[in-house]
């Protein structure tokens, strides 16, 4: 964490930075959209289920939370998959499971089959797209990879300002049962995104000298070795402590302006202006993150983004007005967007190519327990104080302590790398292929001097999109 680490793809390849990478950061854009959005959006069909089934608000609650929950929980399961079979086919199951849960839950006759379909089945469906989609945006960017992160977490605010009236919409004219259809239908876009996802291999001539390493590579389903890494152990309690609050304001902020004695629709425009403003912020975090001097620094940009969020918090616990409120709900917007657009990226540049698919799903299944724990946790406290500048005041608090973690923890703990980590493991992998090749120094000089002429000769294919059957639609 002390040094952003390289990347050069999972087999040597460097990262295009463009051509098809644009079409796989679109393909992200939509899932993490879905993936973010959809557990909100499903809400907008709670009283419909309430009616229907002759239940409380708090057990409709319940789907929204087995999304987020499998989203989050599953990560190491995801992990697993991507490993053994690719990020393609894993989307692309992935989608179908999405899109399989809502369609089964518009036939569900009682809540527990809802949790299970539109829960559980659409919520792991979202899950195998969402992770693999990070890791192949991973694999085709780097130097413009800060941005491509802010413009895919842009797909989260939105997808949330498109769905939510399209909720209602649907509700209005087909009811519950036929929204979720029409929504299981949209789901199937994921597979389309999926099938966005062509994996990279390196040029040929340079693929013989490659393969003993990779195989050795494909062989770890599950990769433990990164909690040696202190950088990505302390980024896992920083982001684990974060979670506990950073969710908490936009679920009570409504409740709030509610309590305060103002209308459904006026206290309800508050997240579309939180949503408007987050829309920007990710970008706009992506291309400052990619400038050259703070792209090294990366690390106490997403700190400091942390603390603006948790000051935002404590600020908010003494709004008194709705004036208030709005300017609360821009400044979050600004803070929650710069999050969403660095908090990837900063793991990514912890861990590198090789090692991001076992760290995100460890790092999202050590959040998971966190975001179950979090909103729940500030409702008991609303519940005992009746006052919800208590709840704002916690969330600021847990937040801005997850920045000092992650910014103390780097700055003391974390020794700066004097050499690039993967010059090492690519003078190793060097070393090792010569041995087995009984090649001289002379040879290798030879070899080097070609490999060299190759790329002179073919500047733009530093990674060949691969075609061949098994990952082809």
């Amino acid at each position: 964490m002390g040094a952003v680490v390289a990347d050069d793809g999972p087999s040597g390849v460097k990262a295009p930075d463009g051509g098809w990478g644009w079409a796989v950061l679109f393909g992200c854009f939509i899932i993490t959209g879905f993936s973010y959005a959809f557990p909100k959006a499903v809400s907008v069909f709670f009283k419909e289920l309430i009616r229907e089934f002759g239940i409380g608000y708090s057990d409709t609650a319940w789907i929204s939370s087995i999304l987020l929950a499998m989203l989050y929980g599953t990560g190491p399961l995801c992990s697993v998959c991507v490993n053994r079979f690719g990020c393609r086919p894993v989307m692309l199951v992935g989608g179908l499971f999405a899109s399989m849960g809502m369609v089964i839950a518009s036939f569900c006759t009682s809540i527990v089959q809802i949790y299970l379909t539109a829960g559980v089945i659409t919520g792991l469906g979202l899950a195998l797209n969402f992770q693999p989609s990070l890791i192949m945006l991973n694999r085709y960017f780097d130097k413009r990879r800060p941005l491509a992160n802010g413009l895919s977490a842009a797909g989260s605010p939105v997808f949330l300002c498109a769905l939510s009236p399209l909720g209602q919409i649907l509700q209005h004219e087909y009811g519950w049962r036929g929204g979720f259809l029409i929504l299981g239908g949209m789901l199937l876009n994921c597979c389309v995104c999926g099938a966005l996802m062509r994996p990279l291999e390196p040029p040929k001539k340079a693929e013989a000298g490659k393969e003993p390493t990779e195989k050795k590579v494909k062989k770890k389903l599950l990769d433990f070795s990164v909690f040696k890494d202190g950088g990505f152990v302390i980024y896992t309690l920083a982001a684990s402590i974060m979670v506990l609050g950073l969710f908490v304001p936009p679920v009570f902020v409504v409740s709030y302006a509610k309590d305060l004695g103002y209308q459904d629709t006026k206290a309800a425009f508050l997240l579309t202006i939180l949503g408007f403003i987050d829309i920007f912020a990710r970008p706009i975090c992506g291309m400052v993150a990619g400038l050259k001097w703070v792209r090294p620094r990366c690390v106490y940009l997403f700190s400091f983004a942390m603390i603006f969020n948790g000051f935002t918090d404590l600020m908010g616990s003494m709004s008194v007005d709705y004036g208030g409120l709005v300017v609360f709900c821009i400044f979050f917007g600004i803070s929650y967007g710069m999050v969403g657009a660095l908090q990837f990226e900063v793991l990514m540049a912890i861990v590198g190519t090789q090692k991001f698919s076992s760290a995100i799903g460890l790092v999202l299944l050590a959040e998971a327990m966190a975001v179950l724990i979090g909103p729940p946790s500030a409702g008991k406290l609303l519940d005992a104080t009746g006052r919800y500048m208590f709840v704002f005041i916690i969330a600021g608090i847990e937040v801005t302590t997850s920045a000092l973690v992650l910014a103390l923890g780097n700055f003391f703990c974390i020794k700066k790398k004097s050499e690039d980590p993967h010059t090492k493991e690519e003078a190793a992998e060097r070393e090792e292929l010569n041995k087995s090749e009984n090649k001289t120094p002379e040879d290798a000089k030879v070899d080097s001097i070609e490999v060299e002429q190759f790329l002179k000769d073919e500047p733009e294919k530093n990674g060949e999109v691969v075609t061949n059957p098994e990952t082809c639609v």
